[in-house]
């Protein structure tokens, strides 16, 4: 069965086109790469992987709960909402938010995949065209994956949120390079990592986990390549520059965070959606959730230098300033061990 049928709100069209402007770099310097970039780039040539042979796809999901995640991770557990729902209305509305939440990943992938694309087209460095090129496998792998996981295990699927469509408009019809790494490299992918933790800690499925725990893997070189690259070339900007670059940091973790109210799936099941918001809102973990949605993002923001008055003050009203100091390296690092993990665990490696 295609996806239109899959969706759970009819979409108008299947295709989305977005008109932008670009300049396309040709260098003939071959020879004055970065050592970090260079290693970054054989490290990501090194660990390329089938998504067909590495996932074990012959489990099973449990219809009432595919990903076998507690009920507390829900963020309308324990309101009048959630108790008033029958145990049938319970598993319909666990299956429909795993499904939207697997569907924005997907969706999220694919405008990955377009931007390492257009990275490669536009940016001035070899050594970056040469990482990109391996981030264009990795993302096209993780839409095979989620695809996949979405199509033959669900068997239900969400269209695109309208915050995460309208980041990436952003992203993809802003002709700056350096943009178009701010906006996936670091933010949608640093967002992306903190998501995907989530299914990777807390899912009871393997399958689930696994997926996750993979594609981690690999967005952990992928948020890397965003910190290198960038950290390079904004101390060279003007203020003007980065202050630009800043106020798009701004709003684009507003709209992020604005992605995560499960909207869509309120009105599907036909909940008070302004409520099931509310209510999550003023949950006592409500704040927890957003600092781990900005847990990879907060440090490498003041690391690439974008660390001026309106990017912290921001950052202190979402209650993550605290964050700024944490150790993205050793983070991203513990996310490749994992993975490695998994594989011992499936008997992939001894």
């Amino acid at each position: 069965m295609s996806t239109e049928l899959r969706y759970v709100h009819p979409v108008e069209q299947t295709q989305w086109k977005v008109n932008a402007e670009m300049a396309t770099v040709l260098r003939w310097e071959y020879e004055d790469g970065r050592d970090s970039l260079l290693k970054l780039y054989d490290k990501g040539k090194k660990n390329q992987w089938d998504a067909a042979e590495r996932i074990d796809w012959s489990q099973d999901l449990d219809p009432q709960n595919p990903m076998l995640m507690p009920d507390e991770q829900i963020s309308i557990y324990g309101s009048p909402m959630w108790e008033k729902m029958t145990r049938a209305e319970r598993n319909r509305l666990r299956h429909h938010l795993q499904a939207a939440d697997i569907s924005q990943f997907l969706h999220g992938e694919q405008g990955a995949l377009v931007c390492a694309a257009k990275v490669v087209q536009q940016v001035p460095d070899m050594d970056a065209k040469f990482y990109a090129a391996t981030q264009v496998v990795d993302e096209a792998r993780h839409v095979e994956a989620y695809s996949r996981l979405l199509h033959d295990k669900f068997e239900l699927a969400y269209p695109i949120d309208p915050a995460l469509q309208e980041l990436l408009n952003q992203v993809i019809s802003d002709s700056r390079w350096d943009v178009t790494y701010l906006g996936i490299q670091v933010l949608i992918e640093g967002l992306a990592l903190a998501a995907f933790h989530n299914y990777r800690e807390y899912a009871g499925n393997p399958l689930a986990a696994a997926v996750n725990a993979y594609v981690m893997q690999d967005e952990a070189r992928h948020v890397a390549f965003g910190r290198l690259a960038l950290r390079d070339v904004y101390p060279q900007f003007t203020q003007a520059e980065r202050d630009e670059r800043e106020e798009f940091v701004v709003e684009a973790c507003y709209l992020m965070r604005d992605r995560f109210d499960n909207r869509q799936v309120w009105e599907a099941l036909g909940l008070p959606a302004d409520e099931c918001i509310a209510w999550a809102n003023e949950r006592g973990d409500a704040a927890d959730f957003h600092r781990q949605l900005f847990t990879r993002i907060v440090p490498v923001v003041k690391d690439i230098g974008l660390w001026g008055p309106r990017v912290r003050k921001a950052f202190a009203d979402m209650g993550v300033m605290d964050l700024a100091d944490v150790d993205s390296a050793e983070i991203l690092a513990n996310d490749d061990a994992i993975a490695r993990s998994f594989d011992r665990e499936s008997g992939l490696t001894p």
